[in-house]
């Protein structure tokens, strides 16, 4: 079966249509949101409403650390992160707060573990960032013994990872739409990008998908209008950071 992972929405409707069509036609049949749903984008709504639809299609959905913020944000908005928060709580049904409080921080499927920032303490939301974080994650998820894989997002950029004949972990600099081999004698931890909120200096969406069957990943960027997603920022009123970093996916 073909799963594609999405991470880092962050309310980019234009961009999660973009990449579930993208999917749909590389033959994905099923989808994993591996958190940050909400966050710097202006449609948080429909986005969790289009989450929550896959949800009910057997999707899995991870909650991130923007989740947790608009579901329960802080008193006092004193960072632009919980200020984004209080606006974004605005714009939400309760029904769609409540889905995002309830949302699992991990997620095991088959031998794939699924979390949004690190395995070895996921509420704190570390970035996997360096090849130190990276075999700390790995080692906390694969305490699993079936686990030979472990996906997840936060930082905004795609990264492989994995551990050599010498069990020393090596990093693998992916090439979009390129098929990249992970035989599971192997471990391997993925950082799928962000969908809504690329900051690699390339405005293109980002996703992967895993072909558990072929024990295959590819890395995907996914064109849509980012111009557009940014104008849609500015007219809801958000700061104009956000749509900055849409124009200039940084």
């Amino acid at each position: 079966m073909k799963i594609a992972l999405l991470s880092d929405i962050h309310a980019n409707l234009r961009a999660l249509d973009a990449c579930m069509e993208h999917a749909a036609a590389q033959g994905a049949q099923r989808f994993a949101v591996l958190g940050d749903l909400v966050g710097y984008g202006a449609q948080p709504a429909q986005v969790v409403r289009r989450v929550r639809a896959l949800a009910q299609d057997g999707a899995i959905v991870l909650q991130g650390n923007h989740d947790a913020l608009a579901a329960a944000p802080l008193d006092q908005a004193g960072t632009m992160d919980a200020g984004g928060a209080a606006w974004t709580r605005a714009q939400l049904a309760p029904a769609d707060l409540d889905f995002l409080a309830g949302l699992p921080l991990t997620a095991t499927d088959d031998t794939a573990f699924l979390v949004h920032g690190s395995a070895d303490a996921p509420q704190r939301w570390l970035y996997v960032d360096s090849g130190h974080r990276a075999e700390a994650s790995l080692h906390a998820a694969c305490a699993d013994e079936r686990v030979r894989y472990v996906f997840g997002g936060h930082v905004h950029q795609q990264t492989l990872y994995f551990r050599g004949a010498s069990q020393k972990l090596l990093r693998f600099e992916p090439t979009s739409g390129a098929t990249i081999p992970v035989p599971s004698h192997r471990r391997w931890i993925a950082t799928v990008g962000s969908v809504g909120q690329p900051r690699d200096g390339d405005t293109d969406a980002m996703y992967a998908i895993f072909d558990a069957a072929r024990a295959e990943l590819t890395f995907h960027r996914v064109a849509y209008d980012h111009l557009a997603a940014a104008a849609d920022v500015r007219a809801a009123g958000l700061p104009e950071v956000f749509a900055k970093r849409l124009e200039q996916g940084l």
